[in-house]
């Protein structure tokens, strides 16, 4: 699945994405049927292609936002989404440094780390500005304006 992310081409193995995909999907089914078997079945075979594609050609920032996105343990998920923050970066791609950036101060704000939030959503900010996410655009404008506002 070739895309173009800021003049460069990112390709994301298309057997992967679609296993990443799917496995989001099956995610989502076992926290709406509250089914804590099932969903610790499919969060360890998404980990396992994300430890078995790193460092690889098929390696992607993708697999590991949707892993860091289905972590419980806040500081495992921000530690995640750094590791996916890094590969978004490698690849330049604006639009998941921009969703990531948001995800990490989003965690942060769970961890009271209103500095931390701060940062990520600068950097976001900043990532945000090449992308066509108006939406996302806002969600992060709004939220850092709000921390800054707020003593």
């Amino acid at each position: 699945m070739p895309t173009y992310v800021k003049g460069h081409l990112m390709v994301m193995n298309t057997k992967i994405y679609k296993q990443v995909y799917t496995l989001a999907g099956c995610l989502m089914d076992a926290v709406e049927r509250e089914d804590q078997a099932q969903f610790d079945d499919d969060y360890a075979e998404l980990k396992q292609i994300c430890d078995e594609n790193e460092g690889s050609s098929k390696d992607h920032p993708v697999q590991w936002e949707t892993l860091a996105d289905f972590t419980g343990d806040i500081p495992l998920s921000i530690s995640i989404y750094e590791k996916a923050l890094e590969k978004a970066e490698a690849i330049s791609s604006t639009e998941f440094c921009s969703s990531i950036g948001f995800s990490i101060a989003s965690m942060k704000l769970e961890l009271d780390d209103k500095a931390g939030a701060i940062e990520s959503l600068e950097k976001a900010r900043l990532a945000c500005l090449e992308i066509e996410d108006k939406e996302l655009k806002r969600e992060i404008h709004d939220l850092l304006t709000e921390l800054k506002s707020v003593d």
